[in-house]
């Protein structure tokens, strides 16, 4: 499993919200690293791909349950919980992107911040 170096309090969360993927079987995991950006809004984007919209609910409920039980944090404000195409939880430091495969492809958001820090996270299965 990859991780991220484990300097601040946001890359910690960064890792723990990949675990919590991961054990869902996400899909094409990225990490951006914003911190060198002027105006980011967050430390770290964590976006990743379900294969349905039951998976995109699933991952997105097993990231928080992760991030609550090895971290004691939740996510400050959650988006998309009603149709699971795009799941967006806010954990300040952190916001992790969970969408559905397709609705990925058509908002490109690795490409609106192509000048970040772009790590690929390798699938596990």
């Amino acid at each position: 499993m990859y991780k991220l170096k484990q300097d601040t309090d946001s890359q910690i969360l960064c890792n723990a919200i990949v675990e919590g993927m991961q054990e869902n079987k996400a899909k094409d995991i990225v990490v951006l690293d914003l911190r060198n950006i002027a105006n980011a809004v967050t430390d770290f984007f964590v976006i990743c791909s379900g294969e349905s919209s039951t998976q995109v609910d699933g991952i997105s409920t097993t990231v928080t349950r992760h991030t609550r039980k090895e971290l004691q944090e939740k996510p400050w404000h959650q988006e998309g919980k009603t149709n699971s195409e795009w799941i967006l939880l806010d954990y300040v430091s952190v916001v992790a992107h969970i969408f559905y495969k397709d609705a990925r492809h058509f908002y490109e958001l690795e490409d609106l911040w192509s000048d970040a820090i772009r790590t690929n996270i390798p699938n596990l299965n």
